[in-house]
């Protein structure tokens, strides 16, 4: 079974986009019986306005939160797990509060966010989930007084907006969502992290010995990002040792055109390496 290495990725992929805006907690114990929050994610108030960056994952950050994203269709007995979860938070923020002689700010209870590829109408509606207003497509929430959304993921349009999220989807939607990542821009932070978190998503794949053909699937789209990244790295590790071995024959009053012809470096290359050690 490989839902719990999707899992694992999942909660990486959470922790590595959303460490720099706050306090992240995986797998955060909410009671004596074992129950556990897969992200637990407290925003730091003077890195709210840099969460744009991620889009609608970033807007959905800007809030305590906590994150239950599934793999598979979620079902209503996991939403009435994810429920009892934060009930059972808020319940411990409450007693906090009166340890302390004080009142619960209800701005600090987290927002449950639920993170499904799909959900039918039936599931939906079985909670009272509707459309939130000025809000996405595939963004539903329960009722006003249990700060709950659903998000069904290949609901979501295909935007910038959206990236984020899709790229926890499955089959086509998880691969057209790779596609988006790898045309990004190399100067983009967000989208080296999850790249290596793909590669490692890719691998751990791998080395399972029977894999769903979504499965296959997937390593088969991963395998030339992955190529290209390790390429990638050869040639920045062989750049590093030809710049260290090039400073060494400088330091030994070698002229600059014999260096380049021993390490394949060009001679302004060579010169810079001359002005940086001034």
């Amino acid at each position: 079974m490989t839902r719990l290495i999707h899992d694992k990725f999942a909660k990486d992929y959470f922790e590595s986009l959303l460490e720099p805006f706050g306090k992240i907690n995986s797998q955060k114990r909410v009671s004596a019986e074992d129950q556990y929050i897969d992200v637990w994610f407290e925003p730091a108030q003077e890195h709210l306005r840099e969460l744009n960056e991620l889009g609608g994952l970033g807007r959905m950050a800007t809030t305590p939160s906590m994150f239950e994203p599934y793999r598979n269709p979620v079902t209503p007995e996991q939403i009435g797990d994810c429920l009892l979860k934060l009930l059972l938070v808020k319940t411990q923020m409450k007693r906090q509060a009166r340890r302390k002689e004080s009142s619960l700010a209800e701005e600090s209870v987290p927002r449950l966010w639920i993170l499904t590829p799909t959900a039918s109408s039936k599931v939906l509606s079985g909670f009272n989930a509707v459309q939130t207003p000025d809000e996405l497509e595939g963004f539903y929430t329960l009722g006003s007084s249990l700060n709950t959304q659903i998000i069904v993921i290949h609901q979501l349009p295909c935007t910038e907006e959206t990236l984020w999220l899709r790229v926890l989807g499955r089959d086509r939607v998880q691969q057209e969502a790779i596609d988006e990542l790898e045309a990004l821009s190399e100067n983009n932070p967000f989208r080296q992290r999850a790249l290596e978190l793909l590669y490692t998503l890719q691998k751990s794949l791998k080395s399972r010995q029977e894999l769903p053909s979504e499965d296959r699937e997937l390593i088969m789209r991963l395998e030339p990002l992955y190529q290209q990244e390790r390429e990638q790295r050869d040639q920045e590790i062989k750049q590093l040792m030809q710049k260290q071995f090039a400073q060494k024959l400088l330091s030994k009053g070698m002229e600059i055109e014999q260096i380049a012809e021993l390490t394949e470096l060009s001679p302004e290359e060579i010169t810079k390496l001359t002005n940086n050690d001034k």
